[in-house]
């Protein structure tokens, strides 16, 4: 049960990260203007895009589970930063708290790794 427990938790973490690779492919222009506001370049969102889709295939299926786990908690530790920046906005700061617990999640993944479910290392 614990594997299968695993596996739906990293189903479910993933998701969240589709989604964001989702919603920045089918509407830039909200994470553009949002990076924009804090002086970094538009661009940005497709290489963010493409980690936030290859890293949610990672978390379900591998290579590196537990690598994964660890980059993406940094990912929601550091993306947290651009929140607290539209502060006013009291969804932004809902949004850092989230990224923060998501982050907590996926470091309890990196300590416990993938479990048997996995198709690569």
């Amino acid at each position: 049960m614990t594997d299968s427990l695993n596996l739906a938790g990293r189903i479910l973490i993933a998701l969240l990260f589709f989604g964001g690779a989702a919603q920045k492919v089918t509407d830039p222009q909200i994470v553009e203007q949002m990076i924009g506001w804090l002086g970094l370049p538009g661009w940005l969102v497709w290489p963010v895009a493409l980690f936030n889709l290859i890293a949610a295939l990672a978390l379900i299926f591998g290579p590196r589970v537990q690598l994964w786990a660890v980059l993406l908690a940094g990912y929601c530790i550091f993306t947290s930063w651009f929140h607290w920046q539209l502060r006013a906005d009291p969804w932004q700061v809902t949004i850092v708290v989230k990224n923060w617990a998501i982050a907590g999640g996926l470091l309890i993944l990196a300590a416990q790794g993938p479990g048997r479910f996995k198709l690569w290392r």
